[in-house]
């Protein structure tokens, strides 16, 4: 499953705020437009380690993390969450990859055409726990 989209966007954080955390620029972009992806957005708040992005969704809990990828000094990460192909609620197996993986279409959808990113690449947690 495509969790973890990393790419490089200076532009994107040059407009960022001084506070130290980063990603907010990037959280409230996604926000603004997700919706034109048939995604609904219940809001946008920041976290200890970014930005989160929360998603209406009836099955399970659906979100977005942004913020600062420290593999570059212009990196991003943006995760989504569930990044597992199935979660369990009221003692039933519920599968998420379809959704998630429309909601991964959709955020690269949206970081491409911004113009404002390069270098981007998906990955799972499995592989960065790996390599």
């Amino acid at each position: 499953m495509r969790t973890n989209l990393e790419f490089r966007a200076a532009t994107f954080l040059a407009e960022e705020s001084d506070d130290g955390v980063q990603g907010e620029i990037i959280a409230r972009y996604l926000a603004d437009r997700l919706p034109d992806h048939g995604f609904t957005v219940d809001g946008v708040s920041a976290e200890d380690w970014g930005w989160r992005v929360s998603l209406q969704n009836a099955a399970f809990p659906l979100w977005i993390g942004c913020g600062h990828y420290q593999e570059f000094p212009d990196g991003v990460l943006c995760f989504i969450e569930p990044s597992r192909p199935f979660v369990r609620r009221w003692f039933k197996k519920i599968a998420t990859g379809e959704r998630v993986e429309d909601l991964a279409k959709a955020v690269e959808a949206i970081v491409r055409v911004s113009g404002r990113a390069t270098d981007i690449r998906w990955w799972t947690q499995e592989e960065n726990v790996r390599g």
